[in-house]
C-alpha cells in the first residue's frame, strides 16, 4: 500500500511539475507584472449543524495583469481532514481570471483541481461582480 501511493504521489508530483512549467510558458510574456503570495486557507464542510470536516490549502502563487485583463495561479500541498478520521495530504491547485468589461462590472472564473486516492477532483467558478 505504501509503495502504491508513493508511486502515484510520484506520478502526480512529475504531472503537477510539467503542468506547472507549461502554465509558466504559456503566461511569460504576463509574468513581468506577477507579484508571488502566500495563501493559507481553511474550508469546512456543515450540514444540519453537523461539522463534516476541512481542508487547509498552503499555497504558493502569482497574480498579476494588464489593462482590462487580471489573472492568478496557486499550489501546494492541502491537509484533508473529514470528520473522525484521520488527516491526509493531497496536491491542490487553481487557477483564474477577471476580465473588466465595463467600469464597475467584471466576469471572472476559476478553476480548481484537488488529489485524491482514486480520482483527482476538479471544480469550476464562474460569475460576475457588480460593483456600486
Amino acid at each position: 500500500m505504501y509503495l502504491q501511493k508513493t508511486l502515484t504521489l510520484s506520478t502526480m508530483i512529475k504531472q503537477l511539475v510539467f503542468g506547472a512549467a507549461a502554465g509558466a510558458l504559456a503566461l511569460a510574456p504576463l509574468s513581468a507584472t506577477a507579484a508571488p503570495y502566500l495563501n493559507i486557507e481553511n474550508n469546512a464542510g456543515y450540514s444540519g449543524g453537523d461539522y463534516l470536516g476541512a481542508t487547509t490549502d498552503f499555497h504558493v502563487g502569482f497574480e498579476g495583469g494588464e489593462g482590462v485583463y487580471s489573472y492568478y495561479a496557486q499550489g501546494g500541498p492541502a491537509f484533508v481532514s473529514p470528520q473522525g478520521e484521520d488527516g491526509e495530504f493531497e496536491l491542490s491547485g487553481k487557477v483564474g481570471g477577471n476580465v473588466q468589461v465595463a467600469e464597475s462590472v467584471g466576469i471572472y472564473g476559476e478553476l480548481s483541481f484537488i488529489t485524491a486516492e482514486e480520482d483527482p477532483s476538479v471544480g469550476t467558478k464562474l460569475g460576475v461582480k457588480y460593483a456600486f
